[in-house]
């Protein structure tokens, strides 16, 4: 009898959407598809930070995993297009946020200035605690970039000089924050005459950095540290 219009004799059989095979056999969306799925979703997050990073490369691992499981036993588990979609949505947005990001970092930097990071400024292990070590003397009287947190203090608007310190968990819950992960800024920024407001963020300032050790009004030792003619990036 030939086949009708409906017939489905000698047709390939179809992989259900609802997780069902031709012959009515359950298969479960592989989990490691599901955790890529949600990975790739957050993957965007890469564009904000280098920390962030991690997550597009979390999608892409889950996604080649939950690809190779499904591949392997598919008999049991589905959901190939979702690992497939996941592995490249987090392909793109990790290429993509590692650009974007490499593209602000070279920016950040002024021309004829040097990057400087807290760790330069710590004495070596042995030496006291206020000890100014070699690394940081060789950059006395040197233009950088430093990153840190605003100390926050009773003026949060029009702040011209301030303390940048090395994390917030000295700088936002009550600390001290060590003597050499201490920096005062002192503003001179034509872009920003009547100063800047506080922020809780990352704060990128450049300045002329100088050593000189001097009492500073609310901080136990003072300071040894100082970014003079200073402007925020």
């Amino acid at each position: 009898m030939p086949a009708g219009l409906f017939d489905t004799a000698g047709q390939e059989p179809l992989d259900h959407a609802d997780g069902q095979d031709a012959e009515g056999r359950y298969r479960a969306v592989a989990g490691t598809a599901i955790a890529a799925a949600v990975a790739a979703a957050l993957s965007p997050l890469a564009f904000l930070d280098w920390s962030m990073v991690v997550v597009p490369i979390l999608g892409v691992v889950l996604g080649t995993l939950a690809y190779r499981t499904i591949t392997q036993r598919p008999n049991e588990f589905t959901g190939r297009p979702l690992a497939i979609g996941a592995i490249v949505l987090s392909a793109v947005s990790l290429i993509a946020g590692l650009v974007t990001l490499s593209r602000a970092y070279a920016a950040e930097l002024p021309e004829g200035y040097e990057r400087l990071n807290y760790g330069l400024l710590q004495p070596l292990p042995g030496d006291p605690s206020n000890m100014v070590p070699e690394s940081a003397r060789s950059m006395d009287g040197r233009n950088v970039l430093l990153k840190g947190y605003m100390y926050p203090g009773k003026q949060q608007t029009g702040i011209t000089q301030f303390l940048l310190v090395r994390d917030q968990g000295d700088c936002c819950f009550g600390g001290n924050p060590k003597i050499t992960d201490r920096v005062l800024v002192q503003l001179k920024d034509p872009g920003h005459p009547k100063g800047i407001d506080f922020s809780s963020r990352l704060t990128k300032i450049a300045g002329r950095f100088v050593i000189r050790p001097m009492a500073a009004p609310g901080m136990d030792g003072g300071v040894l540290y100082h970014l003079e003619d200073a402007f925020a990036r």
